[in-house]
């Protein structure tokens, strides 16, 4: 992969993360909005905010696996560092041979 290739795979990484980030202030300045009016139309006898912050939530959490991977254990990164070492490990085995 030339220096180019990933330069341009990083910047829609960063675009894609920086999207996610908006989407979730976005999320959680319209929840505590409509959490505040819930509170003051009806002191929470009935939190129908929780609705609309289950719903988007799905949304967010859809997005943060689209953005970071559904296993950020074993992601694309973790993934890429353990080819790279073991094809380090096989290189020093075959120099010593």
């Amino acid at each position: 992969m030339d220096r180019e290739s990933k330069y341009i795979r990083a910047k829609e990484r960063v675009d894609a993360e920086k999207k996610f980030y908006t989407g979730l202030i976005s999320y959680v300045v319209a929840i505590s909005f409509l959490a505040a009016v819930n509170y003051l139309t009806n002191g929470f006898a009935y939190p129908w905010f929780l609705w609309a912050a289950f719903g988007w939530g799905i949304g967010v959490v859809v997005g943060a696996i689209k953005t970071f991977g559904n296993n950020s254990l074993f992601g694309r990164d973790w993934e890429e560092r353990k080819i790279k070492q073991f094809m380090q490990e096989d290189e020093q085995r075959t120099k010593w041979q």
